[in-house]
């Protein structure tokens, strides 16, 4: 069963992530440039999960997230490509205007389906898809935002055995997002931004082994 909201009160206490992961699959909107930035520097060099990024962009628009992270985080960053492989130790971006899946056999898809919270890429679309894949392998992150895209992709995280983050909605820039993935899944730990980045740096401390 899912967590209560409350079960995961911040802590200053750091811990490392879930041992085994395979996969981190981080959601973010309005406000998320800057807290991705956190995030993203935090991951050592050493990371074994792949990490896979839906941040709301404008239709449109072409993606220059990879170029805008790329002296911020020690990690490769690249934008998703359908029916490619994830790996890991890479960041991979959801490129704009397509919903971002990924395949029980651990590869992408794109599609051009309907806007979820008229968004497309969806933070849903990621993580329900995800979570069939990877399950105990899993840990979603949902940061600030502006809809409640990302709370029943969470609530799919929790049941299929992964786990999930939330960004503390009172210190957010826009504590939208997080507080409505709070009010339908819970988390297993509830951060401000420099908890999660400090809990993230211990990936190669065992969190990811």
């Amino acid at each position: 069963m899912p967590h209560s909201a409350q079960a995961g009160l911040p802590s200053s206490e750091v811990a490392p992530p879930p041992a085994g992961l395979r996969l981190i699959a981080i959601g973010a909107s309005a406000g998320g440039v800057e807290a991705l930035g956190i995030v993203l520097r935090a991951l050592p060099a050493t990371c074994r999960a792949a990490v896979v990024v839906v941040l709301h962009l404008a239709p449109g628009r072409s993606s220059q997230l990879p170029q805008l992270y790329a002296e911020r985080c020690q990690l490769p960053l690249r934008e998703a490509q359908d029916k490619e492989p994830l790996q890991g130790g890479t960041v991979y971006f959801a490129p704009p205007d397509y919903h971002l899946q990924v395949e029980p056999d651990g590869c992408f898809s794109l599609s051009q389906e309907e806007p979820v919270y008229f968004s497309r890429p969806s933070i849903d679309v990621l993580l329900e898809t995800a979570a069939y894949a990877y399950r105990r392998a899993m840990l979603a992150i949902i940061l600030t935002g502006a809809s409640a895209d990302g709370a029943a992709g969470l609530a799919r995280v929790r049941q299929l055995g992964g786990s999930a983050w939330v960004q503390e909605p009172a210190g957010a820039s826009c504590g939208i997002m997080p507080a409505a993935a709070l009010k339908r899944a819970g988390a297993d730990r509830v951060l401000d931004l420099p908890q999660m980045a400090a809990s993230l740096a211990l990936l190669d401390d065992g969190g990811d082994k």
